[in-house]
């Protein structure tokens, strides 16, 4: 059943237009001021979820649970605490000054509830618990992937939620134990970063594209070619090579974009289709160089590389089974990395 005000008035669905119901819910909580009330921790965990979500909707999904019954046990949590912690529109919903700083201190009370399960557990090698993963798609899908699945199948207590996205997640506040980051240096302060490999770039193009309009000798000689560009929204459309002498800038170049898109397999099957320039990840186009699919073009410049990083909130990395995962995936790309083996670029 739906919660609901003491007039009885429906709140189940903040983003069923429905607002002007939703706003009578600090009403119903000062009713009930005058009669003590216990909450749950199932109602700590979905005030948690709608806040990661920003929406009653999206915590239903992610808890599986119908919004009816998120929106009752965050407005019973409300009531309990006597403290308005959601912002309610038909827009959806966000948290209050003091919703926020429960949400913060909350999150940092469920971890160390986590930690005391974990300490006290009948067998201290078992891995158990839920990890929530997100990775970019390629690097997901060809390398993280039979790692995770791997790590999986050695700890039979543990579940996975994996969420491969190149779009750049909020790790913390969408509710993320870990995070693989593929970039030169991570830039949120409030996570920890651990380095797990090294990832090269490489400019290439297909022998046919080669053959019909030549390849460039020089960087400035790039412009006038025809690119296949990232279009990701956080993405910039430079390609960057290291400095000419110690102590300079890095070299930028902006190629002639005649293709763009948000996924880094369609950019290089269209490099693979002749129509034009790329700048990848090698782990993306290492088969393709092998195969002669693809060809490197400027072997003497190199891209500037990027690091391969998992990172993870500073509030989880005591948490036994996101260590553990984190030297599992540290040991799997130690030493030469699998798309390096036998790739034929300098």
């Amino acid at each position: 059943m739906s919660a609901g005000t003491g007039d009885g008035v429906t709140l189940g669905d903040v983003e069923a237009s429905n607002s002007a119901v939703w706003e009578n819910a600090p009403f119903a909580m000062a009713e009930r001021r005058s009669a003590p009330m216990k909450y749950s921790l199932d109602d700590i965990r979905t005030f948690l979820a709608v806040v990661e979500s920003g929406s009653i909707s999206g915590a239903a999904l992610r808890l599986e649970l119908t919004k009816s019954v998120v929106s009752q046990r965050v407005t019973h949590l409300e009531a309990a605490l006597g403290v308005e912690l959601l912002h309610r529109s038909s827009r959806g919903v966000t948290p209050t000054d003091r919703g926020r700083l429960f949400h913060e201190q909350a999150c940092d009370a469920i971890a160390q509830l986590e930690q005391a399960a974990e300490a006290v557990a009948e067998d201290e090698t078992a891995l158990g618990g839920l990890l929530r993963i997100s990775a970019p798609m390629t690097f997901g899908t060809r390398y993280l992937g039979p790692m995770l699945f791997a790590f999986m199948q050695a700890h039979p207590r543990l579940e996975l939620a994996l969420d491969l996205t190149d779009r750049l997640v909020d790790v913390a506040a969408e509710g993320y134990d870990l995070a693989i980051r593929i970039t030169q240096m991570p830039d949120d302060a409030l996570l920890v970063a651990t380095k797990l490999a090294d990832s090269r770039r490489v400019v290439c193009c297909s022998p046919d594209y080669a053959r019909h309009h030549g390849v460039p000798q020089t960087l400035d000689e790039i412009p006038a070619h025809a690119g296949i560009g990232y279009a990701l929204k956080t993405a910039t459309q430079l390609w960057r090579f290291p400095p000419a002498r110690h102590g300079e800038p890095a070299r930028t170049v902006t190629p002639r974009q005649r293709i763009l898109t948000n996924n880094g397999e369609a950019m290089r099957d269209a490099a693979v289709a002749g129509l034009g320039l790329v700048m990848l990840p090698l782990f993306i186009v290492a088969d393709d160089l092998r195969a002669g699919r693809l060809v490197q073009v400027l072997a003497n410049e190199r891209p500037e590389p990027d690091t391969i990083y998992a990172v993870y909130p500073q509030r989880r990395h005591r948490l036994r089974r996101l260590s553990a995962l984190v030297a599992h995936l540290r040991a799997g790309l130690a030493g030469v990395a699998p798309w390096e083996n036998d790739c034929p670029i300098r």
